[in-house]
């Protein structure tokens, strides 16, 4: 059992930074791969990010590459969504998730989800 919270949403301008992070509890963390999505208003939630259980692999979507770097600490049972030059068509609620399979963008095979936070970025 994993379970995940995530904080650092908040109002930004255009073309500023947020760093959001996903705290998970549980000893089996390292064990899972790991992933950013997120829903706007009236949309189905997406795609964002994925990590593997090392760090070595990961996977974007093409809306963010060069922009977002997702990351993790297994030490401290992290991870981590760096968020460059946003636009105002990121304003969504992000959420955190966890897999144990080894899916990147598929968000039906993931397990847990944390809660979300909210993103908006003003124009």
């Amino acid at each position: 059992q994993v379970q995940l919270v995530e904080s650092g949403g908040g109002l930004v301008q255009a073309g500023g930074s947020l760093r959001l992070s996903c705290a998970a509890s549980g000893r089996t963390y390292p064990s899972y791969t790991m992933g950013w999505f997120r829903q706007a208003p009236g949309k189905e939630r997406e795609f964002v990010a994925a990590i593997s259980r090392s760090g070595e692999s990961i996977y974007y979507a093409d809306s963010v590459k060069g922009r977002f770097t997702i990351s993790r600490d297994n030490a401290k049972i992290t991870m981590y969504l760096q968020m460059n030059s946003l636009k105002p068509e990121d304003t969504a609620v992000y959420y955190c998730a966890a897999n144990r399979g080894f899916t990147w963008s598929n968000q039906d095979a993931y397990d847990y989800w944390g809660q979300g936070t909210q993103v908006t970025v003003s124009s």
